[in-house]
């Protein structure tokens, strides 16, 4: 295990510092910045910044000062916000954090339930209805469902607050604050439940099908055990040894934020941040967060190899 990880984790260097020279690249070969798009700025005030925040030395020394910073944990200053990015990371990715742990945590448990009960009652009418309710949730945009239960629940019904993080003008503490914040989110919690619910349900009945169907399985229906426990107990779980490699995938996304929905709800996310941050072309915040999703995506596949391991004790490392 040791052997492996130290092999591991040197890839996993490797990678990084790889993608880290891709994404300052890119960054910076992209024509324009925020010191130049800014027309309130003159000729010698650009001049100045860009002395100032070094946008004037080479290519490859610019990456090393970059990269020289980020091991001290400097990601660099956004120019737009007037604050460093890390600051800006702190204050609104928890935001985000909020909304894709609990989406994310229903997402799961619904999808495990009704993908178990819908392989089980195969071909009948409850898994009719649900295969036509995972395509309509795959097929149907996020903004298109965003807007309609807006206009549904929020709108008309008035039972849901329809964007924001808090009431305005709120100095709720405590408790109440508490209360107040999952009353707005339940709204993106529920189009985000929604928009994933559709694929992993799937991915869980296709898994159920092959699994109730092997020979240990009507073993232990013929013990005589009861088929709760021969569903729940003894098919899901290597049902769900599959779906142990997904959750590589999830680790940035619960990060990461969601664009779209973060816009629709006005919800103080990190997503919302990443995007405005491309009209103002602030090149230090976008840096630092796609470097953010890379470190966590390779660490995420790093952690669902190793719960696949011990899921199952067959693989091999």
């Amino acid at each position: 295990m040791s052997s492996y990880l130290t092999k591991r984790i040197t890839y996993m260097i490797l990678i990084l510092l790889a993608a880290s020279l891709l994404i300052f690249c890119l960054y910076a070969f992209t024509p324009g910045d925020f010191i130049s798009g800014n027309m309130k700025l003159s000729p010698e005030r650009k001049a100045e910044l860009r002395e100032i925040y070094g946008l004037n030395k080479p290519v490859l020394e610019r990456y090393i000062i970059w990269m020289k910073n980020a091991f001290h944990g400097d990601f660099g200053y956004s120019l737009a916000q007037q604050r460093p990015v890390l600051t800006l990371f702190n204050d609104y990715i928890w935001n985000s954090f909020l909304l894709a742990v609990v989406s994310t945590f229903f997402t799961w448990f619904i999808a495990v339930v009704i993908g178990v009960v819908a392989a089980y009652k195969l071909y009948s009418w409850f898994d009719s209805l649900i295969m036509v309710l995972i395509f309509a949730c795959m097929s149907l945009p996020s903004f298109f469902i965003g807007l309609l239960l807006i206009k549904m629940l929020a709108v008309d019904l008035k039972w849901l607050p329809p964007g924001g993080m808090i009431t305005t003008g709120s100095n709720a503490t405590g408790m109440a604050y508490v209360s107040e914040v999952i009353h707005h989110m339940t709204l993106p919690v529920i189009v985000m439940t929604l928009l994933g619910l559709g694929s992993l349900t799937r991915y869980f009945r296709s898994n159920m099908i092959d699994v109730i169907q092997q020979d240990y399985i009507r073993t232990a229906r013929a013990k005589g055990l009861k088929e709760r426990k021969v569903l729940f107990v003894h098919a899901l779980r290597n049902a769900l040894l599959p779906a142990i490699t997904l959750i590589g995938f999830e680790l940035p996304g619960l990060f990461g934020g969601s664009l779209i929905i973060e816009k629709i709800f006005n919800w103080p996310g990190i997503g919302q941040l990443y995007m405005s941050s491309f009209s103002t072309r602030d090149y230090p915040l976008l840096m630092g967060f796609t470097m953010l999703i890379a470190i966590l995506t390779v660490i995420g596949t790093l952690l669902s190899d190793l719960l696949y391991k011990i899921a199952d004790p067959r693989v091999k490392l």
